[in-house]
């Protein structure tokens, strides 16, 4: 019994400390929240969207500071039918979500640094678990009254689970104009990645004997006492970009850059492991950053109407994860990699217009496209594909200075498996999520 309810938590812990690199971050400044298209700009958060670009800019020194404020729930609906409840909510609240940008500009030559958080799902708090560890605990009235004789009939247990994972880069790059119609770049971006969990399963009770008094489940099976779990895993890693910006003729810009993967290592540090004992010290995993390929067309419409088109491909199928041996070879990859089908692409449009000198005004569209196997899926991480929207505003206070407002609405694409629990059959359950942000940016120009 201790067996597997130590189990359970291990799936708990382990999923999410694997995958946590699987998410990429391209919300990299408020032009983006506003236009969703951003791979051929030629503004400053062309440091991070299209790096060849930024010998486009007027010459001098360039100095940018976004800010987005970000909401995310994540829904997990699960069937079995002796949880106490079906439904499940993960919040994501991150009020300060920095990108800083700087460029120095002089003829043909561009020099670019630049900050943000690239990776990572920001801060989710499920306050009362997740149907992976309480569907075992559900399930042991039935085992007691049906197995052990012991009539049962409710059981109770206080549940949570919180991860922190945040994965900041720092970019710098090198841009040079070789003919006004092409320029090209090179960088590297400094990783460091965070990951903290911690997470609980305590008073485990049972109405043992059928009645209204609930008991602890430890009068029955030291398997049932209290674990809890606080541990976090740190790394580094490096990632190579190249860029190459296109002007064929006067108000068409191609944008494309790739980055290279990104192998990352992560080191397990256990601050707390009570009853578990599925924590390592020390331990390294592998939890890579997918390769990613960026294209991007923008173009002149009229002067005043612009329009811009954006693909993002992640090579996530290439990314490796697992858990490392004493030689460094990956001896557990996880197999989840193997249920994604395809890489995952995003498809961007988005329009502005000048509506005069101070106020230029944005809207745009993303789809994300997802191919995988329902078994990919679980409520520790799930990957949905989405229809998102963006819109603001861009003014021009004076002519060195502008500021950035802009909101963004995600709507995900419901998933859901059948998932089997044994001897008390199948359950189906289904993902949901929703997602809003804020953001507003300044720029200037010295």
């Amino acid at each position: 019994m201790k067996k597997a309810i130590v189990l359970v938590l291990a799936v708990f812990v382990s999923v999410p400390l694997a995958f946590s690199a699987i998410i990429t971050n391209t919300n990299q400044s408020t032009q983006y929240l506003r236009l969703l298209a951003r791979n051929a700009s030629t503004d400053i958060d062309a440091v991070y969207y299209n790096p060849a670009g930024l010998t486009k800019l007027a010459d001098g020194f360039h100095l940018a500071v976004h800010n987005e404020t970000i909401s995310q729930d994540k829904t997990v609906i699960n069937s079995f039918p002796f949880l106490n409840n079906s439904t499940y909510v993960g919040t994501v609240r991150i009020p300060i979500y920095p990108n800083i940008y700087a460029v120095y500009k002089q003829g043909p030559l561009a020099f670019s640094l630049g900050f943000g958080p690239n990776g990572g799902g920001g801060t989710a708090d499920f306050k009362t678990g997740l149907p992976s560890f309480e569907w075992l605990y559900s399930a042991y009235p039935w085992i007691f009254t049906h197995i052990y004789g012991i009539p049962t009939s409710q059981y109770s247990l206080n549940m949570q689970f919180k991860g922190d994972s945040t994965y900041y880069g720092f970019q710098a790059n090198v841009s040079y104009a070789f003919a006004d119609y092409v320029s090209a770049a090179i960088g590297i971006r400094y990783i460091t990645a965070d990951n903290e969990y911690t997470g609980s399963i305590t008073n485990i009770m049972f109405n043992f004997g059928g009645g209204a008094t609930m008991y602890p489940g430890t009068l029955l099976n030291p398997g049932f006492g209290d674990m809890k779990v606080n541990t976090s895993q740190k790394g580094t890693g490096f990632t190579p970009i190249l860029g190459l910006n296109l002007t064929p003729v006067e108000g068409l810009n191609i944008g494309m850059h790739y980055e290279f993967k990104t192998k990352l290592e992560l080191t397990n540090t256990v601050a707390t492991d009570d009853n578990s004992g599925i924590f390592p010290d020390g331990q390294k995993t592998r939890a890579d950053i997918p390769a990613i390929l960026a294209l991007g067309v923008s173009y002149a419409v009229i002067p005043q109407l612009r329009a811009h088109l954006s693909y993002t491909l992640t090579f996530d199928k290439d990314a490796v994860w697992g858990v490392e041996d004493a030689t460094g070879a990956v001896a557990d990859v996880d197999n989840r990699a193997l249920l994604i089908n395809s890489n995952c692409y995003d498809l961007a449009f988005g329009l502005e217009y000048d509506v005069a000198d101070f106020l230029t005004l944005s809207a745009g569209y993303m789809l994300t496209s997802y191919n995988l196997k329902p078994e990919y899926q679980s409520d520790l991480s799930f990957a949905l594909g989405a229809n998102t929207f963006g819109f603001g505003a861009q003014l021009h206070v004076i002519p060195k200075l502008t500021i950035d407002l802009a909101a963004l609405i995600v709507n995900y694409k419901d998933a859901q498996q059948t998932l089997d629990y044994g001897i008390f059959g199948p359950a189906v359950e289904k993902y949901q999520e929703t997602t809003w942000a804020f953001g507003i940016g300044v720029g200037y120009r010295f």
